[in-house]
């Protein structure tokens, strides 16, 4: 064997050598972390490390990459009434109801001043399903139908949930073992989870029935989740519109708390299925319904999420909200209060959860000219009180329809691309997916418009609005998202197709063709 051989030989045992030591320190560090996560998982103390990233959980899925998004810093200094606050992401008054003890339980909340609302959090919480008075949810919609609304919305009894501690309520963390003492005094609730104008606020009631209990009694499990699961109550669960508000305030809960992956779901109210459960599904790691499990259920963590109607899409409509959407890249470099990207991260939180593309602008090939999506309204069987009949924004849609077809055929310009948007015959994928790919988005009046929320950023909004039904709600969208927005106002609910088309090919030739 000669020098130059014998000097190669070295060298490779020494490259062999070095590699299996760094293996060793990866698979010891692995192993070390996992220790430490594993000892620490039930007690997460009141401190700022709770909002650092933890490892993935085996079952979640992952949060996708989404070209709009922000960091949620938790910030204490967020203004009143700034875009951010009002987007979510001010809820920055820490409310440590339960603090950290050994292997016990804990329970604190998340204060918006802006909002009016609270988002709570809690480790080894658990659920009592027997103690919830309610229907069983999740039934096909033809085997309830007639069914009650009062049947579905939940009734607490006290110690349907729980938590394992040995802590008085408060916020000086005062030891005293007291079980069965309610976690959160009537004084609390009123405070920071107040009534305001909800009749029958199920999440007031969810959060005043839980209860401290001690080791012993809250072992007494059916089942452990292990990974982050969101409790939901939801009211107009059938509606476009209002089942947004539940799914951006689950994104914020679920930002704001910090999650490392995407939490499961689970409805505390005793709903039927609907179609909107395919979002549901793709934005979260799982849903169920509360009264499925087979007994009491106990959650490793476990995150309440604000009712709908106490976010900034449905109290906005009160007109006082001036935020103008803009590119997430400029307010990082220059934040703005009167501006915000938060509504068109959640749109691409959407777009992106059904696999769809998340990229900053729509990119048309050549000669496939321009979408223009007309949003319909049609009859459907909605829920179990429902007659199947929608009630009509736009007395002549098929008459409109028709002639913007022969319109869009004889237009000579550029093409143009007229897609029928019979939502209610169509899978949410597929719903999203053309609100993506359309240049211009027209329609009635309707919760289907409440898609635009993942429109793209040089979409066009041309809304058709009847002389009843003259309410903000998509012109507010398409200013939160910096869309541009034009409607046309009627003297009653029939459109002359002539003006539709006169404001149509105006927008058409402003988008170059």
């Amino acid at each position: 064997m000669n020098k130059k051989t014998s000097k190669l030989i070295k060298i490779l045992l020494s490259l062999f050598a070095l590699n299996l030591f760094s293996l060793y320190l990866y698979f010891s560090h692995s192993h070390s972390h996992s220790q430490h996560h594993n000892q620490n998982q039930d007690r997460l103390p009141f401190t700022e490390t709770h909002f650092q990233l933890h490892p993935p959980h085996h079952f979640s899925k992952a949060w996708p990459i989404i070209p709009s998004y922000l960091p949620w810093s938790q910030n204490p200094n967020v203004g009143y009434r700034s875009c951010e606050a009002f987007f979510g992401n001010g809820f920055s008054t820490h409310l440590d109801l339960l603090p950290a003890a050994g292997s016990g339980g804990w329970f604190r909340c998340y204060y918006s001043e802006t909002l009016g609302s609270s988002i709570c959090e809690g480790g080894k919480v658990k659920m009592d399903n027997q103690k919830i008075k309610m229907s069983r949810g999740g039934e096909k919609l033809e085997g309830v139908m007639g069914r009650a609304d009062e049947e579905e919305l939940p009734t607490f009894e006290n110690g349907a949930f729980q938590v394992e501690g040995d802590v008085k309520p408060g916020f000086k963390g005062r030891r005293r073992k007291r079980e069965g003492e309610k976690l959160m005094s009537d004084e609390f609730i009123d405070k920071y989870v107040p009534q305001a104008d909800i009749l029958k606020h199920t999440m007031r009631e969810l959060l005043g029935s839980i209860r401290i209990v001690d080791a012993k009694e809250f072992d007494d499990c059916d089942q452990w989740v292990e990974e982050p699961t969101l409790l939901v109550t939801r009211y107009e669960y059938a509606n476009l519109f209002h089942t947004m508000t539940d799914w951006y305030n689950a994104y914020i809960s679920s930002r704001v708390t910090g999650l490392p992956n995407r939490p499961h779901v689970v409805f505390v109210d005793g709903h039927c299925t609907t179609q909107l459960e395919e979002t549901w599904d793709a934005l979260f790691s799982s849903f169920r319904y509360a009264k499925n499990f087979s007994g009491p259920v106990c959650f490793r963590h476990a995150i309440f999420s604000p009712l709908g109607y106490e976010n900034v899409l449905f109290k906005g409509l009160r007109g006082d909200v001036d935020c103008h959407g803009a590119a997430a890249h400029d307010l990082w470099q220059n934040p703005d209060d009167k501006k915000t990207a938060r509504l068109s991260e959640f749109g691409e939180m959407i777009r992106a959860a059904f696999g769809l593309q998340v990229n900053r602008h729509r990119t048309e090939k050549p000669g496939s000219g321009h979408n223009v999506l007309f949003v319909r309204r049609e009859d459907y069987l909605a829920h179990p009180r429902h007659g199947g009949k929608v009630e009509s924004r736009l007395s002549n849609e098929q008459e409109v329809f028709d002639s913007l077809q022969i319109w869009a055929s004889n237009y000579l310009d550029c093409k143009i691309n007229l897609v029928n948007g019979l939502f209610a015959h169509m899978a949410m994928k597929e719903q999203v997916r053309a609100i993506q790919d359309a240049s211009v988005i027209i329609g009635a009046h309707g919760a289907g418009l409440t898609h635009i929320v993942s429109a793209t950023a040089k979409t066009v909004i041309l809304e058709i609005v009847s002389s009843q039904f003259r309410r903000p709600h998509f012109e507010y969208i398409s200013k939160w998202k910096g869309l541009e927005y034009h409607a046309i106002y009627l003297d009653g609910s029939y459109a002359k197709p002539t003006d539709v088309i006169d404001k149509l090919s105006h927008i058409i030739r402003n988008l170059g063709c």
